[in-house]
């Protein structure tokens, strides 16, 4: 294994506090729950919207942290879920009189941890309202999860609730923009090769130098088959053909089209892949409105990538479009 790291049971400590010296002003790191937080937060005229899930995501989900979008994050170990503890003391510091919305990755471990975090904190008096993301087309179980995992189109979930927080929305209307969003969104991905957690040191799962994983999980659970490598186009074609059917979307649509590097990826395949997608779409008559090639949920440094759509209607389009301040900037 060659990484940047001391000892591994520090890993998440170490990236989480350099992620606030960078971001001074506008990021609290609280180390006793790995949490990462606004310094402006908690506001009494918005809903707090808080999520966890494992680390090795990044940037989701402590690097989304920010204006228009969440307003903390406490993740656990690499791939691991937050303790409930996290969960609980996260809740009742971002407490607001308008309440905290929890957002949840499908993964059995997230669910329980949140599950029991936030029937604790409503004992402590905290209004809590729970949000599932379950994007993930490529299977309908796994090891990690009940039914589908949430994945990459989890982005989308998060930016059109925080944007409507931040335009003051209440708890209930964040919970029907948030279902309504995750009900249009969907996503498969495939892996090129393994990841290597730093405390393992080791990859995750082998792949032979002629093969790809097809519907990989973002912490490499098995997905729908290993098979030969093929073109950058066919992959992007069986992507393509699992997404758009499983709503399924149709001639007409407008959409949202993300093309997401799972840590590994060169920028310049997933634009080559970008490409065909947005092609392919056009042949269907899917109307690409809006798009996103890059990464934005990973699996460490996992060569591979996801492909997600959301279809767009005035208000999703409106909300996606609303201004935002993250830790990630473009010059």
């Amino acid at each position: 294994m060659k990484k940047f790291v001391n000892d591994p049971k520090d890993f998440v400590p170490e990236m989480l506090q350099g992620l606030a010296l960078a971001n001074p002003g506008t990021l609290k790191y609280v180390p006793e729950y790995n949490l990462i937080m606004r310094t402006d937060a908690p506001r009494d005229d918005k809903v707090s919207v808080i999520q966890g899930s494992g680390s090795g995501h990044e940037p989701a989900h402590v690097m989304v942290v920010g204006q228009g979008m969440l307003d903390a994050a406490c993740p656990g170990d690499v791939f691991a879920a937050p303790p409930m503890d996290y969960v609980l003391e996260t809740s009742k510091l971002l407490a607001s009189p308008k309440g905290v919305l929890h957002l949840i990755n499908n993964y059995t471990g997230d669910r329980m941890a949140f599950e029991m975090g936030a029937e604790m904190a409503e004992a402590d008096g905290v209004r809590i309202g729970t949000l599932l993301v379950d994007d993930d087309v490529a299977v309908k179980d796994s090891t990690y999860t009940v039914g589908r995992r949430g994945v990459a189109g989890n982005f989308f979930v998060i930016k059109a609730v925080g944007a409507a927080s931040e335009q003051g929305a209440d708890l209930d209307e964040l919970l029907r923009i948030g279902n309504k969003v995750n009900g249009v969104t969907r996503t498969m991905g495939m892996a090129l090769t393994s990841c290597t957690p730093p405390a393992k040191g080791s990859p995750l799962f082998e792949l032979g130098a002629d093969e790809m994983e097809m519907g990989v999980g973002i912490h490499g659970e098995p997905g729908r088959r290993r098979e030969k490598l093929a073109s950058a186009n066919a992959i992007v074609d069986e992507l393509l053909e699992a997404v758009v059917s499983d709503l399924p979307f149709q001639s007409g649509d407008d959409v949202a089209l993300m093309i997401n590097g799972l840590g590994g990826t060169p920028i310049s395949e997933l634009y080559i892949l970008y490409g065909r997608a947005h092609s392919e779409l056009a042949k269907r008559g899917i109307n690409v409105r809006r798009n996103y090639v890059g990464e934005y949920c990973t699996s460490l440094d996992m060569a591979g990538a996801s492909l997600t759509l959301t279809k767009l209607d005035d208000e999703i389009s409106g909300l996606l479009s609303a201004p935002a301040e993250i830790a990630i900037r473009t010059f």
